[in-house]
């Protein structure tokens, strides 16, 4: 079902998210996560001296896979703190690129200002999925390219999420970011593009299931929040079956876990 959400929904909506991906430290998981970015630059057959837009960025792991390819990169995100550690990561590593404060879905850059958009499991959390997709095929130039990497729902983490959801449901009317992860809606917001979709497989590596869980309910902001949000049984409820998700997808054998997580892997051409 489409959201249905007023302006003032939004509004409030969007500065409870800001608040949840604010919270914990998500660059301690994004930073695992840099192979999708190197991947997705690799996809999308990104040129040196492109301009590049990375939306949603986290803690940069797109925008320094492109910058390492010779882009012009603009890293932008709505939570401060993570653009803070992206430009840290990439003076670190050498690589120049530039960060700014922005709303997925009011993106402050012109008309076909980039040769390329990325997100990499960022702008699959907006709220109004329609907006956001027109926000990026906006900022792209005609025959530019964009490309994204979204959880898909019988993946791991889409599991992940949905038993986040059950326990702390999210806002009415919110469709769930995993929609992102079908092509039937990916064809729908990105309208106007031609569309090439790769199923790929992100692995999770961990000391043990329960490594993972704590890990994850200290510093992924989703996760982080349903924890501070629920009593104590409510709690032992969300880390038992997370816990058992983590045993029953584990592949390599106690103690260690090694889970795999699908993903989209989308590179949306502009017409």
């Amino acid at each position: 079902m489409r959201a249905t959400l007023t302006a003032g929904d939004l509004a409030a909506v969007k500065i409870r998210q800001q608040a949840t991906w604010a919270s914990g430290d998500y660059a301690v998981i994004g930073s695992t996560l840099q192979l999708v970015g190197e991947n997705l630059c690799e996809a999308l057959d990104v040129h040196a001296g492109w301009k590049v837009l990375d939306v949603a960025a986290g803690n940069g792991n797109a925008s320094l896979a492109a910058a390492r390819r010779g882009c012009d990169v603009t890293a932008s995100d709505y939570v401060d703190a993570l653009l803070d550690g992206a430009a840290r990561r990439a003076a670190a590593d050498g690589l120049p690129i530039a960060t700014q404060v922005a709303d997925a879905e009011a993106l402050p850059f012109d008309d076909g200002s980039f040769d390329a958009v990325l997100s990499t499991f960022g702008v699959m959390f907006t709220p109004d999925h329609q907006q956001a997709g027109r926000e990026l095929g906006r900022v792209c130039r005609p025959g530019g390219r964009i490309g994204l990497a979204n959880w898909t729902p019988d993946g791991f983490v889409g599991a992940m999420l949905k038993i986040v959801a059950a326990h702390v449901p999210p806002p009415a009317g919110v469709p769930s970011p995993l929609l992102w992860g079908t092509e039937d809606h990916l064809r729908e917001v990105l309208d106007g593009c031609d569309i090439d979709v790769t199923r790929r497989s992100f692995t999770f590596r961990y000391r043990s299931p329960q490594h993972w869980f704590e890990t994850f309910r200290d510093y992924y902001g989703p996760l982080h929040n349903a924890w501070a949000a629920l009593d104590d049984a409510g709690r032992a409820s969300l880390e038992a079956q997370l816990t058992a998700l983590a045993e029953q997808a584990n592949r390599s054998g106690a103690p260690a876990l090694t889970v795999d997580s699908d993903y989209l892997e989308v590179v949306a051409t502009k017409r």
